[in-house]
């Protein structure tokens, strides 16, 4: 009975920290889709005007503010470098040893 109760509070304890991580589907707040909304307005889809070409118009500007954002996202830490480097000699001083010449 007592391994019982121990793999049963085990499997609880370790249940647990599964199901407190937050939840990554949250709503979207109303400053994110504005800002959404302006990314797409300034990729060139506008949402006031009456187009025969909506879902084309609408998917375009989706896929420029895509590769936008991957850009960005490339870009946020700097540009990659090609390993290139530039080793020198060492600088010695004109210093001699302290047992020189005797």
């Amino acid at each position: 009975m007592k391994t019982l109760i121990a793999a049963a509070l085990a499997a609880t304890v370790l249940a647990a920290p599964a199901l407190s991580f937050a939840q990554e589907n949250q709503p979207l707040t109303r400053a994110q889709v504005r800002a959404e909304l302006v990314q797409l307005e300034e990729a060139g889809y506008h949402p006031g005007l009456s187009s025969p070409y909506y879902p084309s118009d609408l998917q375009a500007a989706q896929a420029k503010v895509a590769q936008q954002n991957a850009t960005a996202e490339a870009t946020a830490y700097g540009a990659s470098t090609n390993g290139s480097t530039q080793a020198g000699s060492r600088v010695t001083p004109n210093v001699k040893p302290v047992y020189f010449g005797q």
